[in-house]
């Protein structure tokens, strides 16, 4: 969906990614370019936002090494069998005992703003826009909208 006036553009799109491991980091830095890209914003922002409560979107580094490394952090800091209230059947009617998936996303965040520029998103070298599974396997939405002059 695209509206304009003057030389103003809001443009918006759905986007989704099936994942298929409960914890996956995906580097969604290309799809979401090319939202910009196809937008016709040559100056301006992109905001991403996750539509999900164990979905996460968030900026760091591709690098395999590092992935383990977050997924590790991840795990050591919210551990997946702690004593949580939300995967009690006495105080909560979520069947998929997921407190952790939750308290995850917490962390890492469920939207990133970036800076279009010469109708690019800008990123630092090694920066990329990661989407973080925490729940999964599942199929996940992510809403993109693009504001800025043509």
């Amino acid at each position: 969906m695209t509206s304009t006036a003057g030389g103003l553009v809001v443009h918006a799109e759905t986007i989704t990614f099936d994942t298929i491991d409960r914890i996956e980091l995906r580097d969604i830095t290309d799809r979401v370019a090319a939202i910009a890209r196809t937008s016709g914003v040559r100056e301006g922002t992109l905001s991403l936002w996750s539509l999900h409560t164990t979905c996460a979107v968030f900026i760091n580094e591709t690098q395999k090494a590092l992935h383990a490394d977050i997924k590790r952090f991840l795990e050591t800091i919210v551990a997946r069998d702690a004593d949580w209230m939300h995967n009690d059947p006495a105080h909560s009617d979520c069947d998929r005992s997921n407190a952790d998936s939750h308290l995850r996303t917490m962390l890492l965040g469920q939207s990133v703003t970036l800076q279009i520029s010469g109708g690019e998103i800008v990123l630092g070298q090694w920066q990329r826009l990661l989407l973080g599974e925490l729940d999964g396997p599942r199929a996940r939405t992510l809403r993109a909208q693009v504001m800025g002059i043509t």
